[in-house]
């Protein structure tokens, strides 16, 4: 499946392009806060890599939600308009797509019955064992192993006034039944490494809110701009490892100072870091469809001398 990849670069380049006073480092990443829904759906009418038939295929960028409440800016109160813009005469529906703070493909159909039959086989695939959707995330941390798979159970736990999600190491089959807790599963493969970082391809089994993120922490190796779940892995002369969430309270991500001079960053721009989690890619019935990695990640590979596969 052709897409158009570089139109969803210029878009993602639009859509993450400097901070309110970026600094070097800023600036050349290519951040930006999200703006309004004008600017948005020129964003994403721009970002368009695939269009056929009922199926209409975009690059998000990260920090836009798929759902919201009413008068929030998100992608569904957006599509009206994307579908006027795009001269199409049925409603779009949502398929597939990343979670809010992730970047990359979202899958869209004008038809009722395509969307029902794509998403039973995205469902049927991950119980045959595939894995129809492939990550890619930049890690502070390199993985003990080139490639293996993360299986944990998941389950959401207070914390003050947050809700988080926590691994559940041994989950028993009480909690399992009841549903309190989902058994997960994230096959991953180091694509490269350099300078105690690494870009990972990331194939989840299963589907839970930040399922990647926590199974990343596991790996003693979070995501770069993980600013919720990286303060679990804690560092003792160096050696990484896992906090429990009653020591390891929310922050902003803290990298070491030579990680940041790379970066070209300041400790004061870390909050804006955005999260390096990009879908990129879909396997569909009729073969698989890509979308680039955002000008941002892209920089970021460049900063940290890790090659783009």
């Amino acid at each position: 499946m052709a897409g158009t990849g570089s139109a969803a670069t210029a878009a993602a380049a639009a859509a993450a392009r400097g901070l309110a006073r970026p600094g070097p480092g800023a600036r050349a990443a290519g951040w930006r806060r999200l703006l309004g829904p004008k600017e948005t759906l020129r964003l994403l009418e721009g970002s368009v890599v695939h269009r056929e038939g009922a199926l209409l295929a975009l690059s998000k960028p990260p920090g836009l939600p798929i759902l919201g409440r009413p008068g929030d800016l998100s992608l569904e109160a957006l599509l009206p308009a994307l579908r006027r813009r795009l001269g199409l005469a049925a409603e779009l529906h949502v398929v597939k797509a990343p979670a809010r703070e992730y970047s990359g493909l979202v899958l869209l159909s004008s038809c009722y019955h395509t969307t029902k039959k794509l998403q039973q086989f995205f469902t049927s695939a991950r119980c045959r064992g595939q894995y129809p959707a492939t990550y890619r995330a930049i890690t502070v941390g390199v993985p003990a192993e080139v490639e293996g798979e993360i299986s944990t159970g998941l389950c959401w736990q207070q914390q003050g006034d947050r809700a988080m999600v926590v691994p559940v190491r041994a989950p028993g089959r009480r909690s399992l039944a009841r549903k309190d807790v989902k058994s997960t599963l994230t096959r991953y493969r180091v694509l490269s490494a350099a300078g105690g970082c690494a870009l990972l391809q990331l194939q989840p089994r299963t589907a839970f809110p930040e399922q990647l993120q926590v199974h990343l922490t596991l790996l003693l190796c979070p995501a770069l701009g993980d600013h919720k779940n990286s303060s679990r892995v804690g560092r003792v002369l160096g050696v990484p490892f896992f906090l429990s969430l009653e020591t390891a309270p929310t922050r902003t991500q803290v990298l070491d100072e030579e990680l940041l001079s790379r970066l070209r960053l300041s400790p004061r721009q870390l909050h804006h870091l955005p999260l390096h989690i990009h879908l990129q890619e879909l396997v569909l019935p009729e073969g698989p469809l890509c979308a680039p990695p955002p000008p941002y990640f892209l920089h970021t590979l460049h900063s940290l001398g890790l090659p783009e596969h």
